[in-house]
């Protein structure tokens, strides 16, 4: 006689547990849902039903690379962020909650009815980029990245969201992208790690999330003092610059933003209450 659905539930959540992972049933619910291509909540409904022949074979390697850390949104495929599903896999970050203060403030920024330019540096999965397009019909924006694969997610996250002719991509460093003077907003989320803290991180980020996108350098402020000092020398009079900060970084960053010349300095918190965005403007004359 097969397995319900509910049964094998618990089946994974054992799995998930001896291997030391905190939530397991939650993350046992998700996978189990993700294989069935339904929402976690319809298997309160399914949990009686039967599986069909080989479903817990197919489940097992997912659990299998789950109980070595690796992280359950590449898993999945897909996370949820700002309110619209992304694609997650290897190639990028995997989006999380903390950063839509940084949308938040961005979008409180931008004035209703105007067509702006944006740029999002370091873009990875697009997230941010895609959110302010989606949120804002007016504007078009630019997603820079040096890594031709997450530029590769970003473009199909994008389409998946149906921005894409909106979204522009450029594949090099921000020092080399030319398109600083014509935007009226730059936001990015750069690496912002101290170097010799990441082999400290949880295995989920440290093994396999993308090291470029975190290692900040030996104080973990490197990629700030580059866009900060560059987008003083070329974006144009009144033009905002909004940041996603580490939650110790609030007074380096703001330090650095200040001895730039930047002025009207913002900043707000995450769902944490930690400081995690930062914003200041062009000074305008």
């Amino acid at each position: 006689m097969s397995r319900t659905f509910g049964e094998i539930v618990c089946w994974a959540q054992r799995r998930l547990g001896g291997a030391g992972i905190e939530g397991a049933r939650q993350e046992a619910r998700w996978l189990v849902a993700g294989l069935m291509d339904i929402e976690p909540g319809e298997l309160i409904t399914r949990d009686r039903d039967p599986a069909p022949a080989g479903f817990a074979a197919k489940l097992d390697p997912l659990l299998r690379r789950r109980a070595v850390g690796e992280p359950l949104a590449y898993l999945t495929g897909n996370t949820e962020f700002y309110g619209r599903i992304f694609k997650t896999d290897a190639r990028a970050l995997i989006p999380r909650d903390d950063s839509e203060c940084v949308v938040e403030l961005a979008f409180e920024l931008m004035p209703a009815g105007e067509t702006l330019g944006v740029a999002d540096l370091g873009t990875g999965s697009g997230c941010l980029l895609v959110s302010l397009l989606t949120g804002h019909p007016w504007t078009r924006g630019t997603g820079v990245d040096l890594s031709a694969e997450a530029l590769s997610l970003a473009r199909e996250n994008a389409a998946l969201n149906s921005v894409e002719a909106k979204a522009d991509f450029f594949a090099g460093s921000w020092a080399d992208w030319t398109g600083w003077g014509e935007v009226d907003l730059i936001i990015s989320n750069p690496p912002y790690i101290a170097s010799d803290i990441i082999e400290t991180l949880d295995r989920d980020v440290r093994d396999y999330e993308p090291r470029l996108a975190l290692d900040g350098g030996p104080d973990g402020l490197d990629a700030y003092r580059e866009i900060i000092v560059l987008g003083a020398e070329k974006m144009k009079p009144g033009a905002w610059l909004v940041l996603e900060i580490g939650y110790d970084q609030k007074a380096a960053v703001t330090a650095l933003l200040e001895a730039a010349g930047w002025t009207g300095i913002l900043h707000r918190r995450d769902l944490g209450g930690n400081d995690r965005a930062v914003a200041a403007q062009r000074p305008v004359g």
